[in-house]
């Protein structure tokens, strides 16, 4: 509780009264923002998501008409 106590203090001295009411603003904002994102992110892996990929056409490779070289091994 005093922990909490010092902090208030802190912030008092650091932004000044006028500031004060801002910043809890943009706090609370923060955390609406976050709970929302973890709301959407909990009900995302709930449902099974499944996406359906469609493979692009292959066109074959023409061979080449030259005969394949011979291969050896390195002496």
């Amino acid at each position: 509780m005093s922990a909490i106590i010092i902090i208030i203090i802190a912030a008092l001295l650091l932004f000044g009264p006028n500031k004060l009411p801002d910043l809890g603003r943009a706090v609370g904002r923060t955390f609406r923002e976050f709970k929302e994102a973890t709301r959407d992110i909990v009900s995302d892996d709930d449902e099974p998501q499944v996406k359906k990929v469609e493979a692009a056409p292959v066109k074959p490779v023409e061979q080449a008409q030259t005969q394949p070289a011979e291969r050896r091994l390195p002496e």
